[in-house]
């Protein structure tokens, strides 16, 4: 089950960047019904820019679910290991809460990246 999955992230990640930027030419016409190439250029453009805003956005929710994940994973063993400090000597709490929060600072390092993703680069 796990082969297929991550086979089917590395088929979607090829296709992802093998898309080409595909120009969407408007009706903009000669007089003799022909787009003109200059014409073609700018929407290829803007068409690859709005390719690039995507994958920015792309980006930025992998930054942030992937820290998330990360960041649960490591909680839920320090979190039943704090629980069990606690249960022994009350006090073992500030530093179970502490090694608790410790992780979650990743989360925080995700959402920055997200916002300079988004904010700096998709502008």
């Amino acid at each position: 089950m796990n082969n297929n999955l991550y086979l089917l992230a590395a088929m979607l990640f090829v296709a992802l960047l093998a898309m080409p930027a595909v120009s969407a030419a408007d009706d903009t016409t000669t007089t003799d019904g022909e787009a003109t190439q200059a014409d073609d250029n700018i929407n290829t453009v803007e068409a690859a820019k709005w390719s690039a805003k995507g994958y920015i956005a792309i980006g930025a929710g992998l930054a942030v679910g992937l820290a998330g994940i990360g960041t649960g994973l490591a909680q839920s063993n320090i979190g039943s290991a704090a629980v069990g400090a606690v249960a022994e000597d009350d006090k073992n709490f500030t530093n179970g809460l502490i090694f608790t929060a410790i992780p979650e600072t990743v989360v925080i390092f995700g959402l920055v990246i997200s916002a300079l993703l988004i904010f700096v680069m998709g502008a």
